[in-house]
C-alpha cells in the first residue's frame, strides 16, 4: 500500500471511530451500527461478547437503560496496522437496574481503552474490544469497597471468610516455623 493510500485509510478509519463514539454519546445507535462492517463488542473485564446486530442492539438497550447518560470523552487516539486504539473517559450514572442490581443513583468516571479492529485494508469496524477496571466503577457506584481501607477489609472478611481465614492460617503457620 502506498504512503498516500495508507494515510487516506488512516484518516477514514479515524473519522469512522470518531463518528462511532460521538453517535454513541448522542444515542443514535443506527449511526453507530453503520460504522461497523460487522457489529461486535468484546467487553474484556466482564467476558461479555455481543456479536451481530441483534446482540449489539441488546447491549445498547441494556446498558443505556441502566446508565442513560453513559458517554465517552476521547483522550488519545493511536493507530496500528489494522486497528485504532482509543483512550477515553467513560462516564455514567446508575439510574436503572443492571443485571439484577437496583439503581444506586451514583455516577462513575473510569479511564478506558478500546481497540477498534478493522478488516485488513477496510474502513469498517469489525470489533470494538473494550478494557476498563470494573472495580473502579463498582466502588464509585457503592457496590464494592477499596480493599485497602478498613471498611473494604471488613467487607472482604464478611464476604470471603474461608479465603481470608485460610490466608491468616497460612501466614500464622509461616511465622511459627523456625
Amino acid at each position: 500500500m502506498s504512503t498516500t493510500s495508507a494515510a487516506t485509510l488512516r484518516k477514514r478509519r479515524e473519522a469512522v471511530v470518531v463518528e462511532h463514539m460521538e453517535s454513541e454519546n448522542r444515542h443514535e445507535f443506527d449511526v453507530t451500527m453503520g460504522t461497523f462492517e460487522h457489529p461486535r463488542y468484546e467487553i474484556i473485564p466482564t467476558g461479555d461478547v455481543f456479536d451481530g446486530e441483534a446482540a449489539v442492539a441488546g447491549y445498547f438497550e441494556e446498558s443505556r437503560a441502566a446508565f442513560p447518560d453513559q458517554r465517552n470523552e476521547l483522550l488519545e487516539m493511536h493507530h496500528a496496522e489494522d486497528s485504532v486504539i482509543v483512550e477515553f473517559t467513560l462516564l455514567g450514572t446508575h439510574l436503572g437496574p443492571f443485571r439484577g442490581l437496583p439503581a444506586t443513583g451514583k455516577a462513575f468516571t473510569c479511564r478506558t481503552l478500546a481497540i477498534f479492529v478493522f478488516e485488513p485494508g477496510g474502513p469498517g469496524i469489525v470489533c470494538e474490544r473494550v478494557y476498563f477496571d470494573s472495580a473502579t466503577i463498582l466502588r464509585q457506584l457503592g457496590l464494592a469497597h477499596d480493599p485497602l481501607t478498613l471498611k473494604g477489609r471488613l467487607a472482604t472478611l464478611a464476604n470471603h471468610p474461608l479465603t481470608i481465614g485460610g490466608a491468616f492460617a497460612r501466614e500464622l503457620g509461616g511465622r511459627l516455623r523456625p
